[in-house]
């Protein structure tokens, strides 16, 4: 971090252990340009001749980039920790109340996923979405001479503090803020209602926490606000352009940003994004932090059947899948007596989720599904007419799993249409037919659809050997 590098980082333990480093440098670049500006301003107000250059167009020169409003809670934690903000430095305890009140849960609301008895809800989704699991908000700190200040960018049709609608579309404050904590969506509202993303035309250190959660929302929203980091700003906001560094002027700003990104798993996605979105003369890296992926273990005596599928290149792939699953996979299902009842059908893209649920459809089969737009009451139908064997079929998104994370009883044969982003949906998946009594080994069958363009997900499942040897020669 100080050499200012980007860096990817796979954090395969969550443990958040990062963030207090990330906040004290993130802190420290603040204090110390503070410092440079106001010291510049004391020389110049002495010597008006001098070319000092050390500004931007804007403020806000650090973005954290967080899916929750409970991430955005731990970091304002982190940043005011004693250790990381300055002794000389406070938080008003009116801020403080203000940004708890509308970061955390409301007063007196129970969190289920913390107050229920360990073991009943799995680890990762507890650390995902305890607290409050809001995904539309912007909120920015000033530093000042003795203090942080909290300033709650304004939202079209929100409010950020009580949940009551008002017509508000101006970043009004944040321009005058040092740090600002926002989601993806919360942003890429700001910027569309606001016609320009001038609020981000100076950011200096960009922190992603979460990308595979954000992932799991809607990944346009990140490549969105990335798009829009660093451009050149359409008003000048009483910029003072002497001071402005050149290459702020030559919009090389994207040049010199700095860019830390954790994950709990690498996806293609972030892959390309740190490919093609960053830049940094400094250099980037890719770091892996936790224990190696070795794969998940699997109930004793169930095996997998990998099914795969040949594409020419990664555009294709998604219709080969689509092809390979309609003619080959789901004919030989259902034209099996046994496989063709209790079958249930994963599918991790919502994109593929929809096409195969229109072809079930076309096709006339009966079957249930599980999708993240499920109602409750769409959700108890379905469970129970799969459970009691009304529909032989059940559809179920990663998104589903993701957000609900239910266990699903009545299950006996399992079909991936592609290898799960998370490695212990598989396990979970794979154990949920033994919620049943009477179940053996032999009752349950389990297919998955791959190809060479799925191997940082096979990895998580198989680990790399078991990867290696299931593309091994295709």
């Amino acid at each position: 971090m100080s050499a200012y590098r980007d860096a990817l980082v796979v954090d395969t333990s969550r443990a958040g252990s990062s963030r207090d480093f990330v906040a004290r440098h993130a802190l420290t670049h603040v204090l110390r340009k503070r410092k440079r500006v106001l010291k510049n301003t004391e020389s110049l107000a002495k010597n008006p001749d001098q070319t000092l250059q050390d500004q931007s167009f804007t403020r806000p020169s650090i973005l954290i980039l967080c899916p929750f409003r409970s991430f955005a809670l731990k970091w304002f934690n982190a940043l005011t920790a004693p250790g990381v903000l300055p002794e000389s430095y406070s938080v008003f305890g009116r801020d403080r109340d203000r940004i708890t009140k509308a970061f955390g849960l409301p007063e007196g609301a129970v969190d289920k996923l913390t107050e229920a008895p360990p073991g009943t809800y799995p680890p990762d989704h507890v650390a995902t979405f305890a607290g409050n699991v809001d995904d539309r908000f912007r909120v920015g700190l000033r530093i000042t001479k003795r203090s942080v200040k909290v300033i709650f960018g304004a939202q079209r049709h929100h409010d950020e503090e009580g949940g009551k609608k008002k017509k508000q579309n101006d970043s009004g404050g944040l321009y005058g803020c040092d740090i600002i904590l926002a989601s993806p969506l919360g942003l890429r509202t700001g910027i569309e209602n606001e016609k320009n993303a001038d609020l981000l035309s100076s950011i200096e250190i960009l922190v992603g926490d979460g990308l595979d959660v954000m992932s799991q929302q809607n990944w346009d929203h990140v490549k969105f606000v990335l798009e829009h980091l660093n451009q050149m700003p359409k008003d000048a906001r009483d910029a003072d352009f002497s001071r402005i560094r050149n290459w702020c002027l030559d919009g090389q700003a994207a040049l010199l940003r700095q860019s830390l990104l954790f994950t709990a798993y690498e996806t293609p996605e972030q892959r390309a994004l740190f490919n093609s979105q960053l830049r940094n003369v400094e250099g980037k890296c890719r770091l892996a932090i936790g224990p190696r992926e070795n794969g998940v273990s699997v109930p004793e005596g169930v095996h997998t059947d990998f099914m795969y599928f040949d594409c020419p290149s990664a555009k294709s792939e998604p219709d080969k899948r689509f092809e390979f699953f309609t003619t080959q996979v789901l004919p030989g299902l259902m034209k099996s007596a046994i496989q063709r009842e209790r079958a249930c059908i994963f599918v991790p893209s919502s994109f593929d989720y929809i096409r195969v649920q229109n072809h079930l459809r076309k096709e006339g089969h009966s079957f249930a599904e599980l999708s993240e737009y499920s109602t409750p009451q769409d959700i108890s139908r379905a469970r129970q007419a799969f459970f009691l064997g009304k529909k032989p079929i059940l559809l179920v998104s990663e998104r589903f799993h993701f957000y609900r994370r239910y266990k699903l009883r009545g299950i006996r044969h399992l079909l991936f249409y592609g290898p799960p982003d998370h490695a212990r949906y598989y396990a979970e998946f794979l154990s949920f037919p033994f919620l049943d009594d009477g179940v053996e080994p032999s009752d349950v069958t389990a297919r998955l659809i791959y190809s060479k363009y799925d191997k940082m997900r096979l990895e998580r499942i198989a680990g790399r050997e078991g990867a290696r040897e299931l593309l091994s020669g295709r």
